[in-house]
């Protein structure tokens, strides 16, 4: 497609996707590449709309950070890996949120990455999960028992009670004071995830 078609298209499907005029301007003025390939990815993957603002943001944030365009972007090895792979369209867009978001917090990674190996080394029985936040959006330790009968739970309780100095550790790590995680990385993300939640529950109300 030329730039005219590519313009064309990128409108018609802004209009039938209710995007913001704002992400439609912004859009429109990206580089010649940029504004293609994201066109195709938002095609091709059968993007949301709150999908797609989500990944326009990250991208914006990494392009500002590395001194690169989205085009540029786009086009590492990771992201052509998650994009060409094989998969419906809705699972490999959030699969390249994922990867976005590796790229925007790579430190927050690391630290999702060790808390989930914190929580596998405490090996809780069937009947315990321990849940932690979203993204790490918060300080927020879950624990869920289910339990069947009283002798059972009496059970759990009591290997959660041997367990409390793991979890106590779980916690603090959480709150950043052993993970390497600044707990202003985690408001980083926070902020614009409830942002971009708000702007995605308009387009949909919009739609």
């Amino acid at each position: 497609m030329n730039s005219v078609e590519v313009e064309r298209q990128l409108l018609r499907w802004a209009d039938a996707k209710a995007l913001p005029a704002m992400y439609v301007e912004k859009w429109l003025v990206l580089d010649e590449s940029s504004r293609t390939r994201l066109l195709e990815i938002a095609e091709n993957l059968r993007m949301r709309t709150g999908q797609f603002i989500t990944s326009f943001i990250l991208l914006e944030e990494v392009a500002v950070r590395e001194s690169q365009s989205i085009g540029e972007i786009l086009a590492r090895p990771r992201l052509r890996r998650v994009l060409n792979s094989a998969g419906s369209g809705p699972g490999r867009a959030r699969a390249l949120l994922d990867e976005l978001r590796t790229l925007r917090y790579p430190r927050l990674r690391r630290a999702s990455a060790r808390l989930a190996e914190e929580v596998a080394a405490i090996t809780a029985p069937p009947g315990i999960k321990i849940i932690l936040p979203r993204d790490l959006a918060s300080d927020e330790v879950r624990v869920e028992i289910v339990a069947h009968g009283s002798a059972e739970l009496e059970e759990l309780l009591a290997w959660l009670k041997a367990k409390s100095g793991e979890f106590v550790r779980l916690a603090a790590m959480l709150g950043g004071a052993d993970s390497g995680l600044e707990f202003e990385d985690a408001r980083t993300l926070a902020e614009p995830q409830a942002e971009r939640a708000n702007e995605s529950a308009r387009c949909a109300f919009q739609k």
